[in-house]
């Protein structure tokens, strides 16, 4: 499915929001707008596509970083100097999402007071640093502390990322481009799945060491992407600094081949506690975004991490097993591309609860699968809806909430999920042992925690086609 095709880059018309639908900007008093509302009538142009491309290797590194542990793990539990056993499989599975606990809550704080464009980049250098750690340990405590550290870098830019493509997306597409920034998950995970499939395998003991390297590169990317992403405009008038604010509008203008005619000067936004979060306005909000994150993780994080074990378990063959693992994977493409047709059709709420359900079936037919081809069928269609369900999760998320406290909600969104990032792992040896050493129970659990966060997401607020709020 293209962009064209999705809604994405297609020739409409420049609207002024102040006057109504169809009106050309041509015949519009810009000067009446906020740069909020310029920047919500444009056009997709290269500016964002640049932003969403920027952003998206980003994702993508950071997603292949995650798959890459779930083949990692497995090869160093196979390694005679580690011969790690089930719990301490879990520990090093489970410490990465302690750090991303604590990074996202971090890095959503930090993001709302010095920037999104400088936690992107610092937590890039942070995690490509600790990779390169994590490959030259030789004992399960440096594992772990490397591990850890990984995990402060990926938690705080995944939040970071998806709240600064929002606040630069047009309004009518973006939920669109935020799913889409999303799907750039999916090519990371099947980057891991490739290098777990074809590296680990083939470079002797040295294997996941060099799988490891490999996820060290965003060092280099940081560098690159520091140049090429602009700050958040709501951001830079929260701190009053105007000027740049305009500068960063009149960009995304000229992208779209529109005279820049600049704003009245945006008066700064008041400070808003993050305490409000449980105020009496967005408790109601927040309980059932917290909800929605916290099931999403606990069924994702304790299905696809332990993965590739458990078929290698199920069939006998660690190869096999990645080759399976790297099946499923692909299918996280076709369904982030649905999710991203779907979301400003169906909308938000509808969108995702589906996609929930749908995963809520394929986790309870998965854990039934007893060949191959079942495994690969109800895989792929797990695969496929639950991405799909998380590219719209990280569209809603920054939309209800103001822009003064919306990458620090969306962090604290992230921290609560990554709390069942942590618990799920741990848990799956205990539901291993309930099943005699398969997978059914362990799935069974998974599909209950899509149906909880499936009935959470209907309580969500609808956001599509409306404004981000100041």
């Amino acid at each position: 499915m293209t962009t064209a095709e999705l809604g994405i880059g297609a020739t409409q018309p420049v609207e002024n929001p102040a006057s109504g639908p169809g009106e050309p900007l041509a015949h519009a008093d810009a000067t009446t707008l906020t740069r909020n509302e310029r920047l919500d009538r444009l056009p997709f142009n290269k500016a964002h596509r640049k932003l969403l491309v920027a952003s998206g290797i980003g994702w993508a590194f950071d997603a292949m970083d995650v798959g890459l542990v779930s083949f990692v793990v497995t090869a160093i539990a196979a390694d005679p100097h580690f011969n790690l056993d089930a719990t301490q499989k879990s520990w090093v599975l489970s410490i990465g999402f302690i750090g991303m606990a604590i990074g996202a809550a971090l890095g959503g704080f930090l993001a709302d007071k010095i920037g999104r464009k400088t936690v992107f980049t610092a937590t890039m250098i942070i995690f490509g640093l600790a990779n390169g750690a994590m490959a030259f340990s030789w004992t399960l405590l440096a594992l772990l502390a490397a591990r850890f550290v990984i995990g402060l870098g990926l938690g705080a830019e995944l939040p970071v990322a998806s709240t600064l493509v929002s606040e630069f997306s047009p309004t009518k597409q973006r939920g669109r481009i935020t799913v889409l920034l999303e799907s750039f998950w999916a090519v990371g995970w099947i980057l891991a799945a490739m290098i777990g499939y074809f590296v680990i395998p083939n470079t002797g003991d040295w294997g996941w060491r060099w799988a490891l390297l490999i996820g060290a590169i965003p060092l280099i990317y940081a560098i690159i992407a520091r140049r090429h992403l602009p700050e958040s405009v709501r951001f830079l008038e929260a701190r009053g600094d105007n000027e740049r604010a305009e500068a960063s509008v009149r960009y995304f203008e000229q992208a779209s081949g529109v005279k820049a005619v600049p704003s009245k000067p945006a008066k700064k936004l008041a400070k808003i506690s993050v305490r409000e979060l449980v105020s009496r306005k967005y408790l109601g909000i927040t309980v059932a975004i917290w909800a929605t994150w916290f099931f999403v993780n606990f069924s994702y994080y304790g299905a696809f991490t332990w993965m590739p074990s458990l078929l290698a378990d199920q069939f006998g063959s660690l190869t096999k097993s990645f080759g399976y693992t790297l099946a499923i994977s692909i299918a996280q493409l076709p369904g982030y591309f649905l999710a991203a047709f779907l979301v400003e059709r169906w909308g938000r709420r509808k969108t995702l609860s589906t996609f929930l359900a749908v995963s809520a079936i394929a986790a309870f037919l998965f854990s039934q699968s007893a060949t191959v081809a079942q495994v690969l069928c109800f895989g792929m269609l797990l695969s496929a809806s639950n991405l799909g369900a998380w590219g719209v999760m990280y569209a809603v998320t920054p939309e209800i909430y103001p822009t003064r406290m919306r990458a620090a909600a969306s962090g604290a969104a992230a921290a609560v999920g990554r709390i069942a990032a942590i618990v799920a792992p741990l848990l799956v040896p205990w539901f291993l042992t309930m099943a005699g050493g398969n997978k059914s129970v362990a799935f069974i659990v998974f599909a209950v925690a899509f149906v909880l966060a499936c009935v959470a997401a209907l309580f969500l607020p609808e956001r599509t086609g409306a404004s981000l709020e100041d």
